[in-house]
């Protein structure tokens, strides 16, 4: 049922801001999103082999997050998206029951399912701990779910108790903006956090002033594949996800005889009709679309879809599940239990993921205008497309194949399409290949087993700890993340570092940062922050981590190696 009374539901949503950290769409530009259905994401109990039943509430918690944001964090991303947290009605639905969260009975008490109002309070201090952010998922277009419509009790809901603060139940013409907007489209189309799902269920009016008060940015769903269509909405809302790419990305990838030109024609096509495609959400998964490994299970298709969609223009959103290769399809069935994959750091995607994360890093703070570059394609053909993003000398070149994983090619990529120069160096930073350019700038590309290829200048990578873009330990520089804050926020008191140490270890062996204050472990072994090996190449054995660290603080630290059978090796002193 849809409610319609914005101003009080209004007060509701910028009370729970409160627990997002205040960013701009213009900071959120440099974000990378990992989107966590919180029922299924991680229990309290930390266990990896509990059973979950689709339809049901499976134990995921707001503790549960916190107990693995190294899982996230590590694979690079800055910031999570979680399911609305408001008390939900329980009860058996066309989907199950409210495992989701979007069957709201009382907006102003925390849904216990997920832990206490203080759990959740706990789960936004741990991300702003350690630099990254918080996106609540907030349900605006309707309370409870869809169901015998002559036969609600309005007294169980909180705020709206009556019946008067909902749109009269009606038959849906979806051709009629009108119709669209005034009557339910059920659970599924939803207004969250400072992401506005159901875009066209809600009066457009909504969402400036929604906006305006929030002080943050908000991206809706417009659940439309027709960019001129969807791009309309760009007037009213900073940002929405990006449906047009990705049905253009799914087509494109899904199959080895995918259309390329659909994409290419789709790319050109939403930069002219959107007013900032910069803006936009870019996934190619989410709760309520089939797994893309439900489509295929090449993995080479995979990650070219993946690659593609992190590296376009906009904020990178990727669906919890991914990097394990869940392949669930209709709802529910795309809403599995992340626990019983293990949290596997050493799946073919997990570190995939991680990379991308890093070239985009890298890309962002080597050229400043590389966030509001507006990518385009600058070869295709009935396999492949090619697209640039960058200012000329940091551009990164994405070269992206449904050849499959069987399947191979080579071609020349010209300086005019790519802007290399003669004799310029770049690398592959997927496979940490190597290439010069020749005496006219162009370049040589063989595609093999289907992969993907990400080209970039070589004499950008140093300190990136990608393709032995770091020098030694005693050489890697620190890299220390500050934020910045506007509209009357409060400026952090932390600060994120990386720590960044090159060293070869052995199977089963990790690698720690032990140091002087309690962030680091204060020298205790047991305690010390374990770092990451996502970018763990033979070629280039790179561990690294980021820790929130008091700002202004003196401290001293080392890098420890943990073996297999917990013994400890200490970092010489320099």
């Amino acid at each position: 049922m849809a409610a319609n009374y914005i101003p009080r539901l209004l007060f509701v949503l910028l009370y729970l801001t409160e627990l997002v950290h205040c960013l701009t769409p213009a900071q959120w530009r440099s974000q990378s999103i990992y989107q966590v259905l919180t029922d299924r994401f991680a229990r309290t109990d930390g266990s990896t082999t509990a059973s979950c039943d689709v339809n049901e509430y499976c134990g995921g918690s707001f503790q549960g997050i916190i107990n693995k944001l190294d899982y996230i964090q590590q694979m690079g991303f800055s910031a999570i998206w979680i399911s609305p947290v408001v008390k939900n009605i329980r009860s058996s639905g066309q989907d199950g029951d409210s495992y989701h969260g979007y069957w709201a009975q009382d907006i102003y008490q925390v849904n216990t399912n997920f832990g206490s109002a203080s759990d959740l309070v706990s789960l936004s201090k741990a991300l702003h701990g350690r630099g990254m952010y918080l996106m609540v998922d907030i349900v605006t277009n309707h309370m409870g779910y869809d169901g015998c419509g002559n036969c609600v009790d309005y007294s169980i809901y909180n705020p709206f108790n009556q019946q008067s603060y909902y749109h009269p139940f009606c038959l849906i013409d979806y051709s009629n903006q009108t119709s669209v907007e005034q009557v339910l489209l059920g659970w599924r189309q939803y207004i969250d956090g400072l992401r506005i799902d159901s875009a066209k269920s809600v009066d457009k009016a909504f969402y400036q002033p929604f906006e305006q008060a929030a002080s943050v940015y908000a991206v809706g769903e417009v659940y439309d594949g027709d960019p001129n269509y969807f791009c309309d909405y760009q007037n009213y809302l900073d940002g929405m996800l990006n449906y047009p790419s990705y049905y253009w990305i799914t087509q494109a990838f899904q199959s080895t005889s995918g259309s390329i030109s659909n994409l290419y024609n789709g790319i050109n096509t939403l930069k002219s009709a959107c007013k900032d495609t910069t803006l936009l959400g870019s996934f190619m998964e989410n709760h309520d679309v089939a797994r893309f490994a439900s489509l295929t299970s090449d993995y080479a298709l995979a990650k070219n879809a993946i690659a593609f969609t992190m590296l376009a223009d906009g904020i990178p959103i990727i669906y919890q599940g991914q990097e394990q290769h869940f392949s669930g399809s209709s709802v529910p069935n795309n809403r599995e239990a992340l626990w019983l994959s293990g949290y596997s750091t050493s799946s073919q995607l997990y570190p995939f993921i991680a990379t991308l994360n890093m070239i985009r890093k890298q890309a962002i703070k080597q050229d400043t205008g590389y966030l509001t570059y507006k990518a385009y394609p600058v070869y295709s053909d009935a396999s492949t497309i090619v697209m640039r993003k960058g200012t000329t000398g940091s551009q990164v070149i994405g070269l992206f194949t449904n050849k499959g994983s069987s399947g191979s090619s080579s071609f020349t990529l010209s300086s005019s399409a790519s802007g290399f120069t003669a004799g310029q160096a770049v690398t592959d930073v997927l496979s940490c290949t190597s290439y010069t350019a020749d005496s006219n700038g162009n370049i040589a590309i063989s595609v093999n087993a289907g992969a993907p290829r990400v080209l970039y200048p070589t004499s950008k990578l140093a300190g990136s700890g990608l393709c032995g873009g770091s020098s030694s330990t005693s050489g890697i520089p620190t890299t220390i993340r500050t934020s910045t804050v506007t509209g009357g926020c409060s400026t952090p008191t932390t600060v994120a570092v990386t720590f960044t140490d090159k060293v070869t270890t052995q199977y089963g062996q990790t690698i720690k940062l032990a140091g002087s204050i309690p962030q680091l472990g204060s020298w205790n072994a047991a305690n010390a922050v374990t770092l990451s090996s996502a970018g763990y190449t033979a070629s280039n054995p790179i561990w690294s981590g980021t820790v929130n660290l008091p700002a202004g603080q003196a401290f001293s630290y080392k890098f420890i190696k943990v073996n297999t059978d917990g013994s400890v090796t200490w970092e010489s002193d320099p």
